[in-house]
């Protein structure tokens, strides 16, 4: 199948979704059929976060996305230099790290 073209895709970005939501925070779980990332935002001194979106991936889905993430962030890193991430512990460290949920 070395012939077969490769088959665009039109996206169409509906208009109230095309300014995007800002997130510093996710919490990811699994089970064997999907994982379920929720994307929120939580604030300096509120000790709550609030979940603006949810995203449901097969775990065939999950892996091509890390590996989407992982090769953009290389290029990214070639073009703009190293991302630098705050020391764990650090008063600064908010934002998107592990979490543990409790089902």
């Amino acid at each position: 199948m070395a012939n077969q073209k490769q088959q665009q895709i039109k996206i169409n970005i509906p208009k109230e979704n095309s300014e995007g939501i800002y997130s510093n925070v996710a919490f990811m779980n699994f089970n064997q059929s999907e994982f379920v990332v929720d994307y929120g935002r939580i604030l300096p001194g509120v000790p709550e976060a609030t979940v603006y979106s949810r995203i449901i991936l097969s775990p065939q889905h999950a892996k091509r996305f890390m590996q989407l993430l992982d090769r953009n962030l290389k290029k990214y890193e070639e073009q703009f230099g190293e991302i630098k991430l705050p020391e764990q512990g650090s008063k600064k460290n908010i934002g998107f790290q592990q979490a543990t949920i409790n089902s």
